[in-house]
């Protein structure tokens, strides 16, 4: 399928995974490797306004204090998304969108307009240690933090509403691997678009899987585990 259901669109690339799986670094290796080809469209950028009680997933932080609940697909503006892979596949810039996030694989509106689906695959220990090393380290906050909302709630919503996904995956990558590998592997699947090899994607020549197939700076919203 392309960006526009039932239009000539662009095709459209979703990437999806844990919180610090390694999602956003593969998407943003392709959009900087190809600034005039790549669309990109970050799912962190869409979630309803936290301050308002009247739309999203309400939860309760570490702290105890109600907030919205960052892990939630139903905390996403749906049709504000839907809206920006439209307008990024028929503008005429691009031949290719990317679309990475939690529930790149998971919301509807991404579904739908997917040519492609990648499952970035990360062990929940090394995906909690990202996420407090960049706590840390850009934000410096306390990790025990980000533990608390881990245990609190973050732990069961990746098990619920992102895990699943895996097995609506095309393409399963090991998040371990490096921004090379990560990009050998989704050049078999995109090269042909960009109209380069794996060598123009600046990638190693080899494939990088897991499963079935065998720190990037944060947005603007503050996920949780």
């Amino acid at each position: 399928m392309t960006g526009v259901v039932g239009g000539h669109a662009v095709p459209v690339l979703a990437v999806a995974g844990g919180t610090a799986s390694g999602k956003s670094t593969l998407a943003e290796a392709l959009a900087r490797h190809h600034p005039e080809t790549v669309g990109l469209v970050h799912l962190d950028d869409f979630y309803v306004p936290a301050h308002d009680p009247g739309r999203g997933v309400r939860t309760l932080s570490a702290t105890g204090a109600e907030t919205l609940d960052w892990n939630h697909p139903g905390s996403i503006d749906e049709d504000a998304v839907a809206t920006a892979i439209d307008a990024a596949a028929t503008g005429g810039r691009h031949r290719l969108v990317v679309v990475e996030g939690l529930f790149a694989l998971t919301l509807r509106a991404v579904a739908e307009r997917a040519t492609w689906r990648v499952y970035v695959d990360t062990p929940d220990d090394i995906r909690l240690a990202r996420k407090i090393l960049r706590k840390i380290e850009v934000f410096g906050q306390d990790p025990g933090v980000s533990l608390r909302n881990y245990l609190l709630s973050g732990r069961e919503r990746h098990a619920e509403y992102v895990a699943p996904a895996r097995d609506r995956a095309d393409l399963v990558l090991d998040g371990t691997t490096s921004e090379a590998g990560l990009l050998s592997a989704v050049a078999h699947l995109v090269g042909d678009v960009l109209g380069l090899g794996v060598e123009g994607l600046g990638a190693e020549p080899r494939h990088v899987g897991l499963g079935a197939e065998a720190p990037h700076a944060p947005h603007a919203q503050p996920l949780a585990v």
